[in-house]
């Protein structure tokens, strides 16, 4: 299952997460910086999208109250939610 995050407080705009029973199979990050969004997106991928949350959420940039690992999180949150509600579980 795809979700399409419109992010919020940072320099990137939107993300693409795929997930499947639990664990990140893709991210895309549309803006922001392309290097660190690149490296982040790899990193997770293959993880449990519990375990990335726990990793990223609440990590800040600069005067930031967000940043796009932050909003990472809030999109695996949501994507998590969706895979439970349409699991039905």
């Amino acid at each position: 299952m795809t979700i399409q995050y419109k992010t919020k407080g940072v320099c990137s705009r939107q993300m693409n997460v795929k997930i499947e029973n639990g664990v990140i199979q893709k991210v895309d990050i549309l803006g922001g910086c392309a290097g660190n969004s690149q490296g982040v997106a790899r990193l997770v991928e293959g993880m449990r999208a519990e375990d990335a949350i726990e990793k990223i959420a609440g990590i800040r940039c600069g005067n930031k109250a967000t940043s796009c690992p932050d909003q990472l999180s809030k999109a695996l949150q949501i994507a998590l939610a969706e895979e439970a509600k349409r699991s039905g579980t």
